[in-house]
């Protein structure tokens, strides 16, 4: 796996690590926004929108270029082109075909997490403060 693909899947698994925490059910919601009111993250706010965006355009870059390898290793010309040439070459395109397809899911869920994640942050707060009211 590649360098960049290894940070997608490792930005994946703490996504899913802190989709999990905030789902726990003995944790109030209360307790989370007094950690969201912390001063850090006022600091951090300004420029939360940018780097959300900006991560989100990343991941749709990488989840296109996934979808673009997966189309270039699974059309049968490429197939047919490759395994009259040498041997083994059927294989190596079957390989090829399940990396793209793995750094399509990744990054893929990698994309739809980003989006949970910032939704159940903007759920929990509104709830924190309804429950406050």
């Amino acid at each position: 796996m590649t360098l960049q693909w290894a940070a997608v899947a490792t930005f994946l698994y703490a996504e899913i690590g802190l989709i999990l925490i905030f789902c726990l059910p003995f944790i109030p919601p209360q307790r989370w926004q007094k950690i969201f009111s912390f001063n850090v993250w006022g600091k951090i706010a300004t420029f939360w929108n940018k780097a959300f965006l900006t991560i989100i355009i990343l991941l749709i870059v990488l989840f296109l270029d996934a979808v673009r390898e997966v189309r270039k290793y699974s059309s049968v010309h490429t197939i047919e082109k490759s395994s009259t040439s040498r041997p083994d070459a059927y294989e190596h395109t079957q390989m090829k075909l399940f990396r793209s397809q793995r750094n399509l899911y990744i990054s893929g869920f990698s994309l739809f997490f980003w989006l949970v994640l910032r939704r159940l942050v903007t759920l929990i707060t509104q709830l924190a403060k309804e429950l406050s009211n």
